[in-house]
């Protein structure tokens, strides 16, 4: 492909797309293919010559869009949101064209500067302590991760470093092995499963402490549990605390954060979709206590406009990381070291695309007050939707609305519940995707998509009432 046929195909696609998120309300939210459907829609081998850029873009909708779960549609209210937006796209454009890969400063300059501001920017934005921000001239800084998974890991894996090193220390007769078998971590029973996840991927022990009954982790809890292991000889030293978890409750940010200082255990903050709403200063007593913590985790690609991936996470010391991910061949090392970030030494890849072009493009278009429009907006959504819910004597909520995510189910067995769910979903005029907690099934609806408005709400909920008609006449 020559310059001028970039140029063409590039116009080609940036029509499409533009079409494609202008129109995505025609298009049925669920596809209806089975699996291994694409096999045969594609030759059995490579094409010995080029094929032409046109035939390539009619197969898009031939192909894929068949396929396609379209995540962005307004009737698309499953899981928690991912972001997408045209300065987004435009600066992953941009990081694909440039190409770097970030992995020391001088690998690319201005893909690490860029992120070091943008993490302040963002942080500053939420309203995080400054000891987290690299502008307080102290330990502290941010780092864009791939997810909040990965963030958790990340964090664990330093904290138990750090753990290990301190007791070794201590007693340096004591074999790396034999402490790490007897390390424990803590999180609530509702936090999302990558956090036990993380527990294998790092070889230790993870302690899920039950919630009350608002799903909510308290400290008690936590210092019950606590106590209990060191009576077993066991050493703890890290919490996971959730902010948002499936039912969108709150562990308790204070509490933990001091129990976790009695017992001097790294407190990380897994706030993936809550974070966003911190821009707003309302609902920022979600945070109360964040001081306490030693990181702090959102993703701007569920709710803040930003495209995925990207995983905004603070740590209050950053040599903790380092201390724990620090390899440094001879081809990685520069005369510069030491005077930024190598970013690197802050994550578990090697590379790192140019993420941050992503958030200095949104947040100079959309602004803190862009940003909180955007926020206010969906959680008024969600309590449109939250409304209907409580106006129609068949249903329930799990609990009350907080932002953008509404737990309901019929007043009837799991059973019908589920049959209600398999038929909204195969109808694919929109998408639920289910939880289950303490042996109680129900339906998730979340308000995902920046394109969704109050008719959105009002069609989604007249799905409902169809699909809810057809399972009590089934029932």
């Amino acid at each position: 492909m020559d310059e001028e046929q970039f140029k063409a195909a590039s116009r080609d696609m940036t029509e499409y797309i533009t079409n494609y998120i202008t129109n995505i309300r025609d298009r049925r939210v669920l596809p209806e293919v089975e699996p291994g459907y694409l096999r045969p829609l594609l030759p059995d081998h490579a094409p010995d010559t080029p094929d032409e850029w046109s035939d390539v873009m009619a197969d898009i909708e031939r192909v894929i869009m068949p396929g396609v779960t379209h995540w962005h549609s307004p009737q698309f209210h499953a899981y928690y949101p991912t972001a997408n937006t045209y300065p987004s796209i435009l600066a992953d454009m941009l990081s694909d064209a440039i190409g770097c890969i970030g992995f020391t400063w001088i690998s690319s300059p201005a893909c690490t500067e860029l992120e070091v501001v943008m993490m302040d920017w963002l942080g500053e934005l939420l309203g995080l302590p400054q000891q987290f921000l690299a502008s307080s001239g102290g330990k502290g800084g941010g780092v864009i991760q791939g997810t909040a998974s990965e963030a958790s890991l990340v964090a664990l894996l330093a904290a138990k470093t750090k753990m290990v090193n301190k007791l070794k220390e201590k007693k340096p007769d004591l074999l790396k092995d034999t402490i790490t078998s007897k390390l424990i971590a803590y999180a609530s029973d509702q936090a999302h499963s990558s956090v036990e996840r993380a527990g294998l991927l790092a070889g230790v022990k993870m302690r899920q402490v039950v919630s009350n009954d608002e799903f909510a982790m308290r400290g008690p809890a936590l210092r019950h549990a606590i106590q209990q292991d060191l009576k077993l000889g066991l050493i703890p030293f890290f919490e996971v605390l959730t902010m948002a978890t499936s039912v969108c409750s709150f562990d308790n940010l204070r509490e933990l954060g001091e129990v976790t200082q009695e017992f001097d255990l790294w407190l990380h903050v897994d706030a993936a979709y809550a974070g966003a709403a911190m821009v707003c200063e309302e609902y920022r007593y979600l945070m109360d206590g964040v001081e306490l913590a030693q990181s702090f985790n959102f993703n701007p690609h569920k709710w803040l406009l930003v495209t995925f991936d990207c995983s905004a996470m603070w740590v209050k010391n950053a040599n903790d990381l380092v201390d724990a991910f620090n390899v440094d061949p001879l081809y990685l090392k520069h005369d510069k070291q030491g005077l930024a970030p190598d970013y690197r030494h802050w994550q578990i890849p090697l590379g790192r695309r140019f993420r941050s072009l992503k958030l200095w493009f949104v947040m100079r278009l959309y602004g803190k007050q862009g940003f909180q429009a955007h926020i206010r907006k969906q959680i008024g959504l969600a309590h449109q939707f939250e409304d209907y819910v409580k106006a129609d004597q068949r249903f329930e909520l799990i609990l009350p609305v907080t932002l953008g995510l509404v737990c309901f189910r019929l007043k009837k067995n799991n059973e019908v519940n589920e049959a209600l769910l398999k038929n909204i979903n195969s109808d694919g005029v929109m998408h639920l995707v289910p939880s289950k907690i303490r042996g109680t099934f129900f339906l998730r609806f979340c308000v995902c998509s920046e394109l969704t408005e109050t008719y959105d709400i009002e069609k989604s909920w007249q799905e409902v009432l169809k699909q809810t008609q057809r399972v009590l006449q089934q029932n």
